[in-house]
Parts: structure tokens; C-alpha cells; sequence
């Protein structure tokens, strides 16, 4: 029995579907279901009953659930005491931040830091929305900014900050194009988008399936710089985020346009876990993170709306 096993079968007893967990856990699911085996074989008994519709605990399985959380929890409880006896006075803040937000407001926050939270040390992790939610799930991250956590999540406390509207990004010409653009119209021409798991895709094929619209996506990168070279050699358009374009439309190389009719939209959430113990300079955490809210409200300007404004 190891840590890697008994948070994957947690994952799977919450969300009661390997297929499911091994999604959420970026997990090849025969990798997820040999690990389940093989601790089963080591208990010498059977912890989940597999049916059509995904899993159920057996009588074992629950006892096990309840044990392993409480490992887990000790564990992440250990390392915060440890690193808390080694030697600075110093507590470690591990942020996470979408790859939007870091070029937005990274290095920013690093000097912010400095002035806000002067006995915290602040550790940026750069990841993809899903990724943030999984380095949440695992320990690795204490808190994150995140786009789509729409559904609840066991063991994430989760807060809604703001909607943020995406813009159709094309390669400059020098031609003056209007200010906006039809969903139509942007949808007529090749795209390349971060691919099928990617929040801004499903957006795009929600919003052309509603018009009946044919959602063109030729190319398929989830490397953020190679979409932006892509747009910026005039071979695609896209659909993007702000801040993931922001050098290249700031230096003239891009164009962003909003979309009118029916403008594709993201919420942005605080994500911590639930049962995280607060961390010695949690008041100044908190204030620091709500500085980090206005520097993107700031950044995003018209683009950005408060949920419940």
C-alpha cells in the first residue's frame, strides 16, 4: 500500500466512476484500475463493486475511505509542521495561476508579495485550470485562481470572482478592422484552439451548437506559444483569453475583437481546500489575494465583470 494508491482510490470512491476519476486524475484509466488491484490484492480483499454505471464501496472499501483520508491528512499535516521547524519563520504560500493570469500579473505579484506578506514566501505554480484543481487535490498548492470550477468539487472550497469575456484574435494586417465581431463571422474562420479538454473549446462548440454554426478547428495546440505563432503568422484565428495574448496585442502583432452578439464567456474562482488547516499569516494571505483579484480587474478592464455586479 502506498500515498499514490490511496488517493487514487479516494478519487475514485468520490466520484464513484474509474473512467471519471482517472479523467479528473490525468490518469490512463487501465494505469488507475492496475493500481486498484493491486492494492486490493495486497489487503487480500475486494474494495470496490464494479456495475454499468460505475462503482459502489464494498463494507471494506468504506472502512478504507474513511482511514485513507485520514492518512492523507496527516501526511499534509506533516509536511506543514515540518517545514514550519526548519529553521525560518517563514511559511510557504504556493499559489497556483493560469498561464492567462501569469503573463498578466506574475511577476507583479512576486514584488507585491514582498510589501503585502513580508514573512510569507510565495511560490507561483503555472498550470492549466484542470491541473490546478488536481495540485489542489494532491497538497501541492495551497490555494489557486481557476477558470471553470462550475461544479462542486469534495474537499475544494470554491468562490466565484469575476466573468471574464474572451476576445477573437486574429494576426495584424494593417487594415482597420471594427471594434467587434458576430459569433457567425468569427466561427467562419480556421481556429486553433488548446483542443477538445480545453475550457475555451467546449465554450466555442456550446456557443456554435446553439447557433447551428459548424466550429472550424484545424489546428490543435496546447502549447500557448505555439497558438500565438500561429496567429501571428496570419495561418489561423482564435479564440483566447486576454492575458494569453497580451504581449503580442499590446506590441501590434495580434488584433483582439470582441464578439457581439453572443460574447464567450469564463468565470474565474478561488479554489482552497476545504480542510486545510489556516496558515499563521492567513489574514494577510486573504488580503493578498483579494489584491490580486483588483490587479486583474485592473488588467482586463471592460473585459471583466464582478459575479453579482
Amino acid at each position: 500500500m502506498n500515498l499514490r494508491q490511496l488517493r487514487y482510490f479516494v478519487r475514485i470512491a468520490e466520484v464513484g466512476n474509474i473512467t471519471r476519476a482517472a479523467e479528473q486524475l490525468n490518469v490512463a484509466q487501465p494505469a488507475l484500475g492496475l493500481q486498484i488491484r493491486q492494492l486490493e490484492q495486497d489487503l487480500r480483499t475486494e474494495l470496490l463493486l464494479r456495475h454499468s454505471r460505475g462503482v459502489v464501496l464494498t463494507e471494506a472499501g468504506k472502512l478504507l475511505l474513511e482511514r485513507a483520508r485520514r492518512i492523507l491528512q496527516e501526511v499534509e499535516d506533516a509536511r506543514r509542521d515540518v517545514q514550519a521547524l526548519s529553521g525560518s519563520d517563514q511559511e510557504m504560500l504556493a499559489l497556483g495561476l493560469t498561464p492567462s493570469i501569469m503573463l498578466q500579473i506574475g511577476p507583479d505579484l512576486l514584488l507585491d508579495a514582498k510589501d503585502v506578506i513580508p514573512s510569507v514566501s510565495l511560490s507561483l505554480v503555472e498550470e492549466l485550470s484542470h491541473g490546478l484543481v488536481l495540485a489542489l487535490e494532491r497538497g501541492e498548492i495551497n490555494a489557486a485562481f481557476a477558470y471553470g470550477v462550475d461544479e462542486p468539487r469534495a474537499g475544494i472550497e470554491r468562490r466565484a470572482i469575476f466573468e471574464e469575456e474572451l476576445l477573437f484574435v486574429t494576426a495584424a494586417t494593417g487594415e482597420t478592422l471594427p471594434p467587434t465581431i458576430t459569433l457567425a463571422e468569427a466561427l467562419n474562420h480556421d481556429l486553433v484552439q488548446a483542443g477538445e479538454r480545453d475550457m475555451v473549446q467546449r465554450l466555442l462548440k456550446i456557443a456554435a451548437e446553439k447557433f447551428s454554426i459548424p466550429l472550424r478547428v484545424p489546428y490543435e495546440a496546447q502549447s500557448i506559444p505555439a497558438m500565438r505563432t500561429l496567429v501571428v503568422r496570419g495561418a489561423a484565428a482564435s479564440v483566447m483569453p486576454y492575458g494569453t495574448a497580451i504581449e503580442e496585442l499590446r506590441a501590434g502583432k495580434l488584433v483582439g475583437r470582441r464578439i457581439s452578439d453572443l460574447p464567450v464567456k469564463r468565470t474565474l474562482y478561488l479554489i482552497k481546500a476545504s480542510n486545510a488547516p489556516a496558515l499563521r499569516q492567513q489574514e494577510a494571505i486573504d488580503q493578498f489575494l483579494e489584491t490580486i483579484t483588483e490587479h486583474l480587474l485592473e488588467s482586463l478592464g471592460p473585459l471583466a465583470r464582478r459575479v453579482g455586479t
